[in-house]
């Protein structure tokens, strides 16, 4: 709040930068008429700017700049004829750059990047022959020819970019000889360039990237011999100039020539010769090489700079674009965080690579088809100190040319700085190349901490195939390929057992990695319910479901064809000899992602879904450790008010809902009472049925529900994995979510909508209930023991329905359990 008294005071510096301010500029401001520097700068400011400010008339300095005002400038700011800088970037300005600029004689900067503003740029601002900078960038409406600014000879530095600028390149900038940086990149200027600028002797920068330039590069750039940097990528130039070499410390000619459209074709990238398609790409950006689950993510350490196109191998590289103006951290290109930062994959985000205007990464020999490009951000220039946090880093990010991401700012999607965020974009076409382009579009702050501080950050890429478009028409795979894909079922290609058979990995003949569930000849699923499985789960389509791309009929022997999950299943993660150690973080996300696909099963899909077997090896986890559900073998389609099946019950000893192991009754708590004992494994560690604590307990749930019911101490069942690094309400908050799913009377659990809005924190907890009076836990139990105990040493085992299983607990309640027989897998 800024205090009303001030408008009595007779200030002549006033600096409210990075205040988080907000609501409108106050209108009493203007009556501190002995103000000479005036900054707004970096705060959430709204609305119009005063007209009230018009009568500063003292007033040498405004700064307005990152905030979120709107509107037109004020007619009355006319009359501030003594301003030597004017700064009103990032902004929501609307309509045409104002004409009343020429009344500011004394104006010596003026800087309009990103201020919501249209074209064209006035002429008036020709008259203004003081200026010794003059910034104007990404401007909206329609294009314009180049401004009349022959008279602005004083320009020390001079930016028009992404202005929508055409025509040629005017010559008389030659006349400017006291210019230093030059930026005319992201219009559609044509022509060759004015041999005349190679008498700009002071000239340190130059920037005329992304035009339409042709003609010869001019010999006096491709032979100059000073440390000045000059970016002339992507424009139209004649092949015939190009050097010998694209790979220049201070000259960036990337995709700078007219030969052909694909990279590959490119004169800077011609002694790139692809071998062979490939069909991954994946960097670590400003980092050394590290191996991330399966992924190796190479090296890119190279330092970079304002004018730089680095070929980091054959089939890969970047191009970087812009220089920090004003920087107090001159040559920064590469951010290094701490190297203690505490974060999964830490080594994708220690280091990352940054750009001033534009930064390009592009990869090629790429086979052809879909791909999913996963983008890693971690904001490590800015901390949490009270000041460095205010900073905003914003850009905008491009694939294949396309705008993705609008203001894309890190810390406001990962919700803090040194937090991780992935951006995965999928279905993304590629004929032999890719390219992602990042770039800083004059948003956001560029002081804090220090001056010269914005542009894009970026922490790791990785780029995969994906088989897309695959549906029961178009992803018929022959058996000669799935026998080829996975070595003719070799020993070594096989990655688990399931349900239905054997699990193996299949490398296709692009390089694109799947998984094969081969139908065993033993199984009882039969074909049936492998018909049921293609019909339910081809059509769905969700970040947690593990996504079907086809299948394959050869006489007797059927296959399922999935994506290929790189870190296999969740109870080799959790109960196995597996390298993964899964943190608190970790394994209450992929508690999160089961319910988020649970939900989508019952609440969401077309198609509602009861999956009958939710167990840890049927949650499978992806490099980035997402968990996805899989085998839908044993689901069942929805059938309304029909919830008791005739068909035999199905499912894994110590998952399966008592009401539907003992009298074969299905709804959907079915699942949700699968969930809670997946979720106490979760939390435990250990495996229900194989786990006893004692000989007073049968199973991990025996033990949780004793705690509960004897006011014990639940954290007990906590993983001693674990240790002490974890959050205790968290954790006691899903220990009591996994006993309310898992409560004996389907009536008290709670729907999956409702489980993953309290594991979300968007719901409290239900109170813990114990089953009613006439189904009492105590009978439960004892009845489970008797059957834990029949089938302790023994196969797996299908339960008949009782005749009376439509009375739920009445006189069966009291029953013995019921006679098991046949053969479950």
């Amino acid at each position: 709040m800024i205090p009303k008294e001030w408008a009595t005071m007779k200030l002549e510096y006033l600096s409210l930068m990075a205040n988080q301010l907000s609501g409108q500029i106050p209108k009493f401001l203007g009556n501190i008429t002995t103000l000479t520097y005036l900054s707004i700068e970096s705060n959430s400011f709204s609305g119009t700017i005063p007209a009230e400010l018009g009568k500063l008339v003292n007033l040498k300095n405004l700064l307005l700049n990152d905030n979120n005002l709107a509107g037109q400038l004020p007619i009355e700011l006319n009359k501030l004829v003594n301003l030597i800088e004017l700064r009103i970037s990032s902004n929501n300005f609307s309509g045409q750059i104002p004409n009343f600029f020429h009344h500011w004689k004394q104006l010596e900067k003026l800087q309009i990047q990103g201020s919501g503003f249209e074209g064209p740029i006035p002429t008036s601002i020709s008259l203004l022959t003081n200026l010794i900078e003059l910034r104007i960038s990404d401007l909206n409406g329609e294009g314009s020819e180049f401004p009349s600014l022959e008279n602005l000879t004083s320009l020390m530095r001079l930016m028009l970019r992404s202005c929508k600028l055409s025509g040629p390149i005017p010559p008389y900038i030659s006349a400017m000889s006291r210019l230093k940086i030059l930026d005319l990149s992201f219009n559609k200027l044509n022509g060759s360039i004015p041999n005349e600028l190679q008498y700009l002797n002071k000239l340190q920068n130059m920037y005329l990237t992304s035009n339409m330039l042709s003609g010869p590069v001019p010999n006096w750039i491709t032979n100059k011999a000073d440390s000045s940097h000059i970016d002339l990528s992507y424009n139209n130039f004649d092949e015939h100039s190009a050097p010998s070499s694209c790979n220049k410390e201070t000259l960036n000619l990337y995709r700078s020539f007219s030969r052909g459209e694909s990279l590959k074709s490119s004169v800077c990238l011609k002694s790139f010769n692809c071998k062979e398609a490939r069909y991954s790409m994946h960097i670590n950006c400003g980092g050394k090489e590290t191996t991330i689950a399966d992924s190796t993510y190479e090296e890119d350490d190279e330092r970079g700079g304002a004018a730089k196109f680095v070929p980091r191998r054959a089939d890969w590289g970047f191009s970087s674009s812009g220089e920090f103006w004003f920087s107090q951290v001159p040559g920064n290109y590469i951010a290094k965080g701490n190297p203690m930062l505490r974060l999964p994959d830490s080594n994708l985000y220690t280091r990352a690579r940054l750009s001033a205007t534009s930064l390009t990464y592009y990869g090629s020999c790429l086979g052809k088809g879909n791909y999913s490009v996963t983008l890693h951000f971690c904001e490590i220039v800015f901390s949490n100190n009270s000041y460095s946090s205010l900073g905003r880093r914003m850009f905008d990010i491009y694939i294949q040319d396309k705008l993705v991401h609008k203001n894309f700012d890190i810390v406001k999607e990962a919700n803090g700085t040194s937090k991780v965020v992935k951006k995965v974009y999928q279905h993304i076409p590629v004929s032999d190349s890719v390219e992602i382009r990042f770039y800083y579009a004059g948003k956001g702050s560029t002081g804090i901490p220090l001056r010269g501080t914005y542009g894009p950050l970026i922490s790791a890429i990785s780029v995969k195939s994906v088989l897309a478009g695959l549906d029961l028409q178009t992803g018929l795979f022959t058996f000669k390929q799935i026998k080829a894909a996975t070595n003719n079922f070799s020993a070594d290609s096989k990655i688990g057992e399931g349900g239905f058979g054997s699990v193996y990995l299949g490398i296709l003949l692009d390089g694109a990695h799947i998984a094969v569930k081969q139908l065993s000849s033993r199984s009882k699923q039969g074909n049936q319910e492998f018909v049921n499985e293609i019909g339910m789960i081809s059509g769905l389509r969700h970040p947690n479901l593990v996504r079907l791309y086809g299948c394959c009929v050869e006489g007797n022997q059927l296959f399922l064809i999935y994506e290929y999950m790189e870190n296999n299943n969740l109870a080799r993660a959790l109960f196995g000899r597996s390298h993964l150690k899964l943190n608190w973080p970790t394994r209450q996300k992929i508690c999160i992602d089961v319910a988020r696909g649970l939900t989508y099963l019952h609440e969401e899909s077309i198609i509602k879904i009861v999956h009958r077997d939710i167990k840890a090896t049927n949650i499978l986890l992806d490099g980035d450790l997402n968990a996805k559900i899989s085998d839908f073998g044993l689901a069942k389609l929805d059938e309304g008010e029909h919830t008791h099946i005739s068909t035999r019950v199905a499912g894994t000893i110590g998952y399966m809902a008592p009401e539907y192991a003992l009298w074969g009754y299905l709804t959907y708590k079915a699942d949700v009472y699968s969930f809670g004992v997946l979720a106490l494994e979760i939390v435990a560690g250990r495996n229900n049925t194989n786990f006893r604590p004692d000989d007073n307990y049968f199973c991990l749930l025996d033990w949780g529900f004793a705690l509960q019911q004897q006011n014990g101490n639940l954290m007990e069942l906590v993983d001693p994995m674990l240790g002490t690094d974890y959050n205790k309400e968290e954790v006691l908050k899903m220990i009591k979510i996994a006993l309310l799913c898992t409560n004996p009377s389907p009536a008290v659990r709670p729907v999956m909508s409702e489980v993953l809005s309290m594991l979300e924190g968007k719901m409290l907890v239900k109170e813990l209930t114990l089953a009613p009076s006439g189904c009492n836990s105590d009978w439960f139990y004892e009845a489970s023991k008797g059957y834990h105990d029949m089938t302790s040493d023994s196969e797996t085992h299908s339960l008949i329905r009782s005749p009376d299983a439509r009375n739920g607990c009445s006189s069966t309640c009291h029953a013995k359990p019921p006679v098991i027989e046949g053969d479950q897998t």
